[in-house]
């Protein structure tokens, strides 16, 4: 029978996000967390998924050299692109207000980048999920904001949350992408590149 654990591999998920956390255990995988702090700019000429897909890249650099045989590395961005431009995670309660004002009324897309890599490969791929915000009120915004604190997030809202719940009225594309990790395509490329 298939292993689809992937237990004949030592996964890292090099991330420190709960979410992120939370999907790859609910796939069932067994993994350890290891954080590197990596610097997080990048060029003013990319656009749209070449973000992510950078992004995740330079994350997974800073492991190499320190993996071991059986070793894969996971590392993923993800950004909200509305109306040509990059929405990363709020400074703190006005940006992430701002944020939103911006997202009310009209649809975003979602990329999330992901890199895979061992001692022998690298693998990388994006996803993309078009999400749909109704016309938002500012006493709504304003309690998200206040209660949930969204400064962790990229577009500074989690779907996943009261504001998804009120706010999202369609979702084009993997709903798990808008958390921060397509599981699909992870699946899939772990099985394809690292089996």
């Amino acid at each position: 029978m298939r292993d689809f654990s992937f237990s004949n591999l030592d996964i890292i998920l090099a991330s420190k996000s709960p979410r992120r956390q939370y999907l790859l255990k609910e796939l069932g995988l067994t993994f350890k967390t290891e954080h590197r702090d990596v610097d997080e700019s990048f060029s003013s000429t990319l656009r749209a998924e070449e973000i992510p897909l950078f992004l995740c890249k330079k994350k997974a650099d800073a492991f190499e050299g320190s993996l071991g045989n059986n070793t894969v590395v996971i590392t993923a961005d993800t950004i909200v692109w509305v109306q040509g431009q990059v929405l990363n995670k709020p400074s703190g309660a006005s940006e992430a207000k701002a944020m939103l004002q911006l997202l009310s009324g009209k649809y975003h897309d979602v990329f999330t980048g992901v890199c895979l890599k061992s001692e022998r490969k690298t693998h990388s791929f994006y996803s993309s999920t078009r999400v749909w915000f109704k016309t938002l009120s500012t006493e709504e915004i304003d309690y998200y904001v206040a209660n949930y604190q969204p400064f962790d997030k990229a577009g500074a809202y989690g779907a996943q949350e009261w504001i998804g719940y009120i706010g999202v009225e369609k979702i084009e594309g993997s709903y798990f992408n808008v958390m921060g990790l397509p599981l699909k395509e992870l699946f899939e490329a772990l099985s394809a590149h690292f089996v």
